[in-house]
């Protein structure tokens, strides 16, 4: 299941030479604002590695900004902010798709799992 949600991700985030990962810290930062990276993979249930080497991708984007701090903190740049903007309707089309594939009864069993493995 993973790997066909994660098709239609690909598919679309292409276009923006994004992958999902990014995309989750751009959405995170986005309702946010500044936060410490390690914040970050808390909140995403992300690999400390991960956090770190989708920050610099997208730093080198212009995309995020990271202080020096020895707790760095991490925010979207103007450019990250319209990037949100732009890959927003991208991103609910998508859910809005797998959501009517699924069905109620497809999304109260996942959301039974989920509850099972939390």
């Amino acid at each position: 299941m993973s790997r066909i949600v994660d098709k239609e991700f690909r598919a679309t985030l292409k276009d923006f030479n994004i992958t999902e990962s990014q995309l989750s810290i751009l959405f995170a930062l986005s309702s946010s604002g500044k936060v410490e990276q390690g914040k970050i993979g808390e909140i995403l249930v992300l690999e400390r590695s991960t956090v770190s080497r989708n920050i610099k991708l997208l730093e080198k984007r212009g995309i995020v900004i990271k202080t020096s701090d020895y707790r760095p903190e991490i925010e979207l740049t103007t450019k990250g902010r319209e990037l949100v903007t732009i890959i927003t309707p991208y991103w609910e089309n998508i859910m809005d798709n797998l959501m009517a594939k699924l069905g109620n009864d497809g999304i109260q069993l996942i959301d039974s799992l989920e509850e099972k493995l939390t």
